[in-house]
């Protein structure tokens, strides 16, 4: 089970850091495990494979791989919304600010509007859930383009904080490969949910 073989590569690889940060560079957001990847993206494939997707979107740069995965395996495009300026991406363009409690900055995210309609339904893919602000920014951006929210899918989720409430009160369905409860003296606690997702409210 994805849950569990990611829990423990967590538990292996992971290193716990003052903040509640989680370093995980070692398979997912620096380098990156292909065959891990692929079966996260086979996960989130299942778990959404009968709700119409038509576009997978994330942000750059860590969420592009798990994301790139579950395109694969929908057979559907993926978007990402670009964190830096780019010389052949300054018109007609759907745009968040989004702040990172990790870095400490704010980045305004970028995705041309001939990537993304009101005629798509779009899955929201990404490394972790903490906060929720990079997820709340490309919310918004489905939003400027009046395009349905059909989910996010999460490898991470830090339960304990603020992101998961957020998509509760949105009314987003969330499923999260891995769900941690805390860290106590260095070490990662998961929670002891075993159905591991938060349906949408109805």
């Amino acid at each position: 089970m994805i849950m569990k073989l990611l829990e423990e590569r967590i538990r292996h690889d992971g290193q716990v850091l003052p903040g509640n940060v989680l370093k995980v560079d070692n398979f997912l957001n620096h380098q990156v495990d292909p065959e891990l990847m692929l079966t996260m993206g086979e996960e989130f494939a299942r778990l959404f494979r009968d709700n119409g997707i038509t576009k997978v979107l994330t942000v750059e740069s860590s969420g592009i791989a798990p994301a790139l995965m579950t395109g694969l395996k929908l057979q559907m495009p993926v978007v990402f919304a670009r964190k830096h300026k780019s010389l052949t991406l300054v018109n007609d363009l759907y745009t968040a600010t989004v702040y990172s409690y990790t870095k400490k900055v704010s980045n305004k995210i970028s995705i041309s509007k001939k990537f993304l309609g009101a005629q798509d339904k779009v899955l929201i893919i990404d490394d972790f859930l903490a906060n929720g602000q990079a997820v709340a920014g490309l919310i918004e951006v489905c939003q400027q383009a009046q395009a349905e929210i059909v989910g996010v899918g999460i490898a991470i989720e830090k339960t304990f904080q603020r992101g998961h409430q957020l998509l509760k009160e949105k009314h987003i369905r969330l499923e999260s490969l891995a769900k941690i409860a805390a860290f106590e003296n260095g070490q990662v606690v998961f929670t002891d949910d075993s159905d591991n997702h938060v349906a949408a409210d109805k």
